[in-house]
């Protein structure tokens, strides 16, 4: 999968498989086929709490929310990579831990450092998403895109 670096443990789980497959679908800008990766009522938090994407820190709800989050965060990055070097699966979850690389449309780079926690339903479809990231300090990475 272009776009994602994988070094964590590959032991299969529900959740596991839900969260590679919503960054591989996130890495080839298939909106679509992401928002049918979640259930109709999940709730996509990132990161969580407040932020520039989510003032209020409710969460993105519902298949619209979802729509309107990736428009207004994903759609923005010309490319985005996922770097994960550990993944923790536990019932229903995974929690993995990396970084996600935003190339952006004014040739910078932005690194997001943080854990990444994926619940998944017994239908394998994703209920939520929580990213634990720092928005101010992924702003102290931004740098040109040529650096990379």
């Amino acid at each position: 999968m272009d776009g994602i670096f994988w070094t964590a443990t590959e032991a299969h789980h529900p959740a596991r498989s839900a969260a590679l497959a919503s960054m591989d679908a996130v890495t080839r800008g298939a909106k679509e086929e992401w928002l049918d990766l979640f259930t109709t009522d999940a709730v996509v938090e990132d990161p969580v709490g407040p932020s520039v994407f989510d003032p209020d820190g409710t969460g993105h709800h519902g298949r619209d929310g979802l729509a309107a989050f990736w428009d207004l965060a994903i759609a923005q990055s010309t490319r985005l990579e996922f770097h994960i070097h550990e993944s923790f699966a536990a019932g229903a979850e995974v929690a993995n831990v990396g970084l996600v690389r935003s190339f952006l449309p004014d040739g910078h780079v932005m690194d997001a450092e943080g854990v990444f926690v994926y619940h998944v339903g017994d239908d394998g479809l994703l209920k939520s998403m929580r990213a634990f990231w720092e928005f101010d300090r992924a702003m102290t990475t931004m740098r040109s895109a040529d650096s990379v």
